[in-house]
């Protein structure tokens, strides 16, 4: 388990700080499989996971759900036969806060 799993994800506030472009290219050594996409002009980092059937995919969309659920924060799923795409961006800061790196991790470990 890496050192970023271990971490919490702490309550964010409007006005929190996002991630500086020198903290995202740390961050993304230990995420190496995610990219950093741009909709709607918000950075967000975004995986799809590939998987044998739809029951496997429902089974994770439902793992990171909970998990979403335990640490109070929550991503895009997008669950479809074979694949399960999430995206995690903080809402109130309409950018990437370091708990999006956090869950992130969390869901490489599920998978």
């Amino acid at each position: 388990m890496s050192a970023i799993t271990e971490k919490a994800c702490v309550p964010c506030q409007a006005g929190a700080p996002r991630v500086t472009e020198e903290e995202m290219r740390k961050l993304m050594v230990q995420i190496k499989e995610w990219e950093i996409v741009e909709i709607e002009g918000i950075k967000r980092l975004k995986r799809v996971f590939e998987f044998s059937n739809f029951v496997k995919a429902l089974d994770f969309t439902n793992s990171v759900g909970a998990l979403a659920e335990k640490e109070g924060h929550h991503p895009q799923l997008i669950t479809e036969w074979g694949k399960v795409t999430v995206s995690w961006w903080t809402h109130k800061i309409k950018g990437l806060h370091e708990n999006d790196f956090i869950m992130a991790a969390k869901t490489d470990s599920l998978f």
